[in-house]
Parts: structure tokens; sequence; C-alpha cells
């Protein structure tokens, strides 16, 4: 007889896994060696949107004279933005522990386990079986072999997000969107940031213009290198120097009183003994998963960033609901992951959904659609100088992917999200009335134009 029903390995996402699993009256296990929420609560969504929350305010501030106002920004307590950020979500962890400890059917484990066999665990000390698994564990920076890392204190995304007093100099190894994010933010807040990034473009993973259009913005206000390959990392008097070079082996250094390294997250699964339970990984690390979220191992299933799924909380969420009903009532339910969209908070704001240009195959037939937000009334009123809605689209009117750069496109997006997730064609976003004046109306304007309605 195994000695829990269930046991969840991860306080994330996996926390509402468990907390179903004692609701239901299972006897329930939930393994986690740190803070209670995982990684958005505590060292990324949450922090980091609340740091540029802080961040935007600044720049509204200074740019207020764009509107006639004269406002003047006397200072930045950093300190204090930190603090309130650090109390009001290390408050909300505690408080999620302290109802998991007491929580009928659930115990909690604030430590780290391991595989050591089949649905069997090394936990509190003893080996501990269970009927069902669910793994959670999140994933982590990457911290890639560059000459002298090792030798310097560099800092992380977690570390970055906490620090009380902000760098003089910054310089990001990497391009994405932990990067343009941070990027923004500290600079904002009155650090001068440089950006180095292989790619030819920062966020090289979005469509091609939006790429384009957002390195330009970021290259006003950052130093930014794009096509530059980190090799080596030094101790320069009290800061640092990072050495890069191009392909054609132009060599470039810059200097920062920090530097974060930012390129790019792996999944925490190499300290988990999973061959010694029979489940794979694929090259990278993620715990394969079929369509029910089911691992290779009879009764264990992955979840969340850990998994070859989508590396977003909200896909995270989503999964959530399926783990509950297939490892906790028993259910056969399938996830559809597609029409995924993700979001990047820089300013402007970044949002997808779909294909991009470069995703589609040379034999695909599309036509695009774009509106600029200034063209919009809104648009006008809030005297936008960039930003577009990208639409593209099969020949028989199906929406193939959605690509917004601009003012609240985390929110703007959703459109497109819903239209795709049931099938509507563009023709059915173009013909909905979309209400006056909203920048809903440029995503109205770039499905009409691609509609040619």
């Amino acid at each position: 007889m195994a000695d829990f029903d269930l046991i969840v390995i991860g306080g994330g996402t996996g926390n509402n896994v468990a907390a179903a699993g004692a609701d239901a009256g299972l006897e329930t296990a939930l393994v986690e060696p740190g803070a209670l929420g995982g990684t958005c609560l505590n060292r990324g969504c949450n922090p980091s949107k609340m740091l540029i929350q802080a961040a935007n305010a600044a720049t509204n501030v200074r740019e207020a004279d764009r509107f006639h106002v004269d406002a003047t920004l006397n200072g930045i307590d950093h300190r204090a933005v930190v603090d309130e950020m650090d109390d009001t979500l290390s408050g909300l962890a505690e408080t999620k522990e302290a109802g998991f400890r007491e929580k009928a059917n659930l115990t909690l484990f604030d430590e780290s386990t391991e595989f050591v066999g089949d649905r069997t665990l090394a936990l509190g000390g003893d080996e501990v079986t269970a009927e069902r698994i669910v793994v959670a564990t999140g994933s982590t920076p990457i911290i890639p072999p560059i000459d002298g890392l090792d030798d310097i204190d560099y800092l992380t995304s977690q570390d970055a997000l906490y620090l009380r007093e902000p760098p003089e100099s910054l310089v990001i190894l990497g391009g994405g969107y932990i990067a343009v994010e941070l990027g923004y933010a500290f600079e904002a807040l009155g650090t001068a940031v440089t950006m180095v990034e292989m790619m030819d473009s920062l966020i090289p993973r979005e469509d091609g213009d939006v790429a384009t259009a957002f390195t330009e913005i970021a290259a006003d206000r950052h130093d930014v290198y794009t096509g530059h390959r980190v090799m080596a990392v030094e101790k320069q008097g009290e800061g640092h120097a990072v050495h890069a070079e191009t392909e054609a082996g132009d060599e470039l250094t810059v200097e920062g009183s920090e530097v974060l390294v930012a390129l790019g997250r792996r999944p925490n699964s190499d300290e988990l003994g999973l061959d010694r339970a029979g489940i794979d990984t694929d090259d990278r690390g993620f715990i394969e998963t079929n369509e029910y979220l089911e691992a290779t191992a009879d009764g264990v299933f992955a979840q969340g960033d850990v998994a070859d799924n989508a590396m977003f909380k909200h896909s995270g969420d989503y999964e959530t609901r399926f783990t509950i009903r297939n490892a906790v009532h028993g259910e056969r339910a399938a996830v559809d992951l597609s029409a995924m969209p993700h979001t990047i908070f820089t300013e402007p704001q970044i949002a997808g959904v779909g294909a991009t240009e470069d995703q589609l195959e040379d034999d695909v037939s599309y036509s695009v659609g774009r509106a600029a937000f200034a063209d919009s009334a809104m648009g006008r009123a809030k005297k936008l100088e960039d930003g577009f809605v990208k639409v593209l689209a099969g020949d028989d009117g199906e929406i193939l992917g959605t690509h917004i750069l601009g003012v609240e496109a985390s929110t703007l997006i959703h459109e497109a999200v819903v239209a795709m997730r049931h099938d509507l064609t563009v023709g059915d976003v173009a013909d909905t009335i979309h209400s006056h004046p909203t920048l809903s109306r440029a995503v109205e304007a770039a499905f009409r134009d691609v509609a040619d309605v």
C-alpha cells in the first residue's frame, strides 16, 4: 500500500493540484523547499511587474510635458519600491503556506526530493511511495559556460528584482523577454543599461516586424549591441568588463557596475533522479508528456515549465486544470495548447499569438493586415508615435497569427486569442463592432485590412 495517494513536487502551479487532491479526500503530499507560489509569485511575474509599474510611473512623469503638464521627477525611492514588493509577496507566500499546513489530508514537506524508484521518492529521511506523482518543479535561469563568469558576482533575474539599491550601470547578457523587461525597468528607474544579444535583433522569437521595431525603440534608450556573442567577462576596477564579438570577428568591450545574465531558462529536472523512475526527458531536459500530461512512467504527470510545453504561467495554470482532472479525478482529458498567447511588459508592450511570418512554411499562402495605433482616435489622444497591430491570414480567412506592439498590447491580444480558439475567421473579427474611441479600433482596422473590407 502506498504512503500517499498523491504527491506533488513543486509549490508553484503544483500547489493548486495538491489542494484539489486534498479537497477530493486523497492523502496528499506537497513537496517544496522554497516559498510557496513558485517562480511567478516570488521570483518572476509578480515582482517584475511591480517593479515595472514603478518604472511606468517614472516614465509618465518624465513625459508629462508632451501633454503640456508641468511635472518634475524629484527622485525614486528604489529601496521603498522593493521593500513594499517584498513585503507584499512574501506575505502572500507565508499565508499560502500557513493555509496548507492546516489543510486536511495534506502534508507539506519543505525540502528537496528525488526519485529512487518507480513512484518512489526520498522524502523526510525515508523512501515514500504514491499512487500518483505530479512533477511541477518549474525552471531556473540558464548560466552558460562563459569565460570568467564564475569569477564575478553576476546577477540573475531574481537577484536583480530584489536589489535594494539600483546599480549605476548594468550590462545585460541577452535580449529575450526577461532581458528587455528588466532593461526597460532599470533604465526608467535611473540605471544606465547596455544590452548584448547574439541575434540580429532583440526579442528574436517575435515576429520580424515587431522585433525590428522594438529593437529601434530600445536602442533609443540603451546601448544595444545585437549580432554580438559574449565571449568573456572579467572584473575591472569597481565594475566589470564584458567582451563580445561578431561572427566576422569584430570585437567589442562594454563595461558596467553590474552584469545581469538573462539568457533564457532551463527546466528543473536534472536533480530529480528521473531516470531511476523511467521518466524520459528530451535533449534539453524537459519531461516528455502526452496530451493528458502523463510522463513516460505510469502514474506520473508533469506540468508547467519542467514539461515539454509552453513556458508561461498562464499555460501552467491551464495545464493545472487538466492535471487535476486526470491525476486527481482519474479522467482522460486532453489539453489543447493551441492559440497560446504571450506578452512582454516593456514600454511599449508586446503581445502575440499564433505563427510569425518566419514560422509560416514557404508553400503557405497568406495575407498581411496592418494598422498603426497613431491612426486611431485613441492613438492620437495618447500621442502615440510607435505601435501597430499585424494580422496574418490564410486564403480561407483562417487567422494564422496576430502580433501587437503598443500600449495595452497585453490586453488587446485576447480578442485574437478568443477568435483563434473558436475558429473564427478574419472576417468575423472585422465585422464585429468595436467601441470607439478605443485602441481596439486598431485591432479592428488590422483585421479589416487583411479581410479587405
